[in-house]
């Protein structure tokens, strides 16, 4: 091969379209801090299903978000082949992953309607605080992990960091509303 003959470079995988998506996740947990921080919280709490009060619907809704995350989590290391079990991958398992994504997402939902919607972004605590911070970047966080699903040309690595830093968030969240009620709820309290 001649110098006039040189070889195209292999198309490298910047750090430009991480960065973009990391902007837009970002966006959207400052949208949702804004609001949570600006509109005047109703303090009412809509529902309560079949549950004693709204507390235990949202701890319960969230320790149901939580363990849904975690089949995915686990369904994604199975088809990544960063797990071998099972030891055969069923033809339903990219199914099952998505679904327990999707189920996630929307049983998260009504839990952070109620916490923006009717109790705003609040500060009065650090636990409270850092709870705040933490739900508002959940859902960028997880806007991240669905756009970095769809981007085609991102690094081999952007996905499983965007899910990975997704799910520790989620798991922040949990620690900091449903374990924390769970683990210091007064004698007496029902816990359904």
């Amino acid at each position: 091969m001649t110098t006039a003959e040189v070889e195209p470079a292999a198309p490298t995988r910047g750090v430009a379209k991480p960065i973009a998506l990391l902007l837009v996740g970002g966006a959207v947990s400052v949208a949702l801090g804004v609001y949570g921080h600006v509109h005047d919280p109703t303090g009412r709490r809509p529902y309560t299903l079949f549950f004693s009060s709204t507390i235990n619907f949202k701890v319960w809704f969230a320790t149901l978000v939580l363990v849904l995350a975690a089949v995915q989590v686990l369904t994604a290391l199975r088809l990544y082949g960063k797990i071998a079990i099972p030891r055969s991958l069923p033809a339903w398992w990219a199914d099952a992953h998505r679904l327990s994504g999707t189920l996630a997402f929307l049983v998260s939902l009504p839990v952070a309607y109620q916490c923006l919607w009717g109790l705003g972004y609040q500060t009065t605590t650090t636990r409270i605080a850092v709870h705040s911070a933490l739900g508002c970047a959940f859902y960028g966080a997880f806007v991240v992990k669905v756009l970095a699903v769809r981007v085609r040309g991102l690094p081999d690595w952007a996905l499983p960091i965007a899910g990975g830093l997704t799910f520790v968030i989620l798991v922040a969240v949990w620690c900091t509303s449903s374990l924390w009620f769970i683990t210091s709820r007064p004698a007496g309290v029902p816990l359904f």
